[in-house]
């Protein structure tokens, strides 16, 4: 009887909160939404190499992101979500630093199978790609063109305004130098995986 009687009350502990998420969104469907998250993925750029021996890379789909915007729920299953970011890879030392930076532009929509989860997916505009150096890397320098990508991702909801979400990404930048009077292309791959830790309020 009493391993019964925890079932039950753990099922209606989770349909109660179930039941708060659900009203919560239901009464503020248009939320602000925060992020930060490591990404891991894409050609390899440059790399650093350190007197100690050691050396990194700085890859076309790494490192840190950021992220700013709004979600708009639209019922129990569907939901909207728009943000702005901040995207960085960089191989930093005392004498010098090698950065590659962009600034992604995201627009999402979702299905929710259930309150605490979602999944979905997008498209991403990459802004403003570059490559630069400071100091050791001074003689590093290579600018991309806007590029537009796919997102896929799922989220996990600990709470109505704590997630936690795995995405992929999948991008590709370009650049183009001129040779002998010759304008050529290069492309690079950007896709990647990632992991966020959002805060909706």
């Amino acid at each position: 009887m009493k391993k019964i009687a925890f079932v039950i009350a753990a099922a209606i502990a989770s349909l109660s909160s179930a039941q708060a998420q659900t009203q919560a969104s239901a009464a503020n469907p248009l939320r602000f939404v925060v992020g930060a998250g490591l990404t891991a993925g894409g050609d390899k750029l440059a790399t650093a190499e350190y007197s100690n021996g050691g050396s990194i890379d700085v890859r076309a789909g790494g490192m840190l992101a950021f992220l700013a915007g709004v979600d708009y729920r639209v019922n129990q299953q569907f939901s909207f979500q728009g943000t702005v970011g901040f995207h960085v890879d960089q191989a930093s030392a005392k004498n010098g630093d090698v950065t590659f930076k962009r600034f992604p532009i995201e627009v999402l929509a979702y299905f929710h199978p259930s309150d605490k989860m979602r999944v979905g997916g997008g498209v991403r505009y990459a802004s403003s790609p570059k490559l630069n150096g400071d100091g050791f890397g001074a003689g590093v320098y290579q600018e991309f063109d806007n590029t537009v990508g796919a997102v896929i991702e799922g989220e996990y909801f600990f709470s109505p305004n704590v997630g936690l979400k795995l995405r992929y990404v999948k991008e590709e930048y370009e650049s183009s130098y001129v040779y002998r009077r010759q304008t050529f292309t290069e492309k690079t791959k950007g896709d990647h995986v990632g992991i966020f830790g959002n805060f909706y309020f």
